[in-house]
């Protein structure tokens, strides 16, 4: 038996998933941005990043779809956000740097890119529902993840439209149904 243990993101035989996180969460750490000149706080990006990878595993499985894909977009979709700070445009600026990124940590199908750049690309659209399983998979897992934040009603009900919050209030009692948690309330307070 080897004296060498494995531990989860360290080492070389990481999965292409986990270096895709590993990559992320180092990019937060070494930002040059600070939180003052950021969107978001690197606290939260952290956070929202792992919360997201963690969920769109879990949603995955409930809806058969393959988990290392899934993983990657959800935890790339606010790629821009992490590098830029930036929410504005986020989405559609964000597909372009997730593919390079792709690129340069290896072992995706070009499929596999396109899948994931796709879902990025269009993650904004919470008002849009499509047959793309892995787009409807990260938009669903923005929205529940963040419905469970503190206030998040609040300030969804604020900065979206009305017809814009209940698409969002739509996806997240369609996710809480699909986990089998009660359908109210959407939102924690």
């Amino acid at each position: 038996m080897s004296s060498k243990r494995y531990h989860h993101f360290k080492g070389n035989n990481l999965t292409p998933s986990e270096n895709v996180e590993r990559k992320v969460v180092e990019l937060l750490l070494i930002s040059k941005i600070p939180d003052n000149k950021r969107d978001s706080s690197i606290v939260f990006e952290l956070k929202h990043s792992s919360e997201c990878a963690f969920m769109s595993r879990i949603l995955a499985q409930k809806r058969g779809l393959n988990l290392e894909i899934a993983e990657v977009a959800a935890v790339l979709h606010d790629i821009y956000v992490i590098l830029k700070g930036s929410y504005k445009n986020h989405a559609k600026l964000g597909g372009p740097i997730a593919k390079k990124l792709l690129q340069e940590v290896g072992g995706f199908s070009k499929n596999e890119m396109n899948i994931v750049c796709e879902a990025i690309l269009h993650h904004s659209e919470k008002d849009i529902f499509s047959d793309k399983p892995y787009n409807e998979l990260v938009k669903d897992v923005d929205v529940f993840v963040c419905s469970l934040l503190k206030n998040s009603e609040s300030s969804y009900r604020f900065i979206k439209s009305e017809t814009l919050f209940k698409n969002y209030k739509k996806r997240v009692e369609k996710v809480r149904t699909e986990l089998n948690l009660p359908k109210k309330p959407a939102f924690r307070k």
